[in-house]
């Protein structure tokens, strides 16, 4: 039985969801067509995040739990770790992913994601891993981690990228394409 959307609980603060509902009134979509548009626009800034160095056991972070600068994470993301060392731009996405995922999220948000996106939630999952060190869990948790990262931008900017996606075509324009490139 094929599915066109996927019903996903994340874990966001209380800003966050306020954000998203006011970048979702704002371009006249609901929150899980912004989210959407949010996911397949973080996932190449992501992409370009240095990969964090191996370590011998992967630490497991609950997206939304308050560990991370007990954790040390936050201090070993810096040049002295060898991560983005080349590039300061590079270490600040890195500590700002970081710092995302160290904060509480205790508003529980029900999205709905077309399948092709829901479908690039592990993806998302193994490279936030990758980049932080940190295995942050199911596929919920990815868009957790995904969707916290992008609500973390300037809203201003945000609101200028959905502007310009949605002027292009419809709410949930992002999906549209992944089903034309699939």
């Amino acid at each position: 039985m094929d599915c066109e959307e996927v019903m996903l609980t994340v874990r966001i603060a209380a800003a966050e969801r306020a954000l998203l509902r006011e970048l979702a009134r704002g371009h006249g979509a609901d929150m899980s067509d912004v989210a959407a548009d949010g996911l397949i626009d973080v996932v190449p800034s992501l992409h370009v995040l240095p990969v964090f160095p191996v370590r011998p056991e992967a630490a497991v972070l609950p997206v939304g739990s308050a560990a991370g600068a007990g954790t040390g994470f936050g201090a070993a993301s810096g040049a002295a770790s060898g991560v983005g060392s080349a590039s300061g731009a590079v270490d600040a996405g890195v500590l700002r992913l970081l710092r995302v995922l160290a904060r509480p999220a205790p508003c529980a948000l029900t999205l709905w994601l077309p399948a092709p996106v829901a479908d690039l939630l592990p993806l998302v999952g193994e490279r936030i891993t990758a980049v932080t060190g940190l295995r942050i869990g199911p596929a919920s948790a990815a868009l957790s981690a995904a969707l916290r990262y992008w609500l973390a931008g300037d809203p201003q900017q945000l609101a200028a990228g959905l502007a310009a996606l949605h002027r292009q075509g419809s709410p949930g324009l992002a999906a549209q394409r992944l089903d034309v490139a699939a």
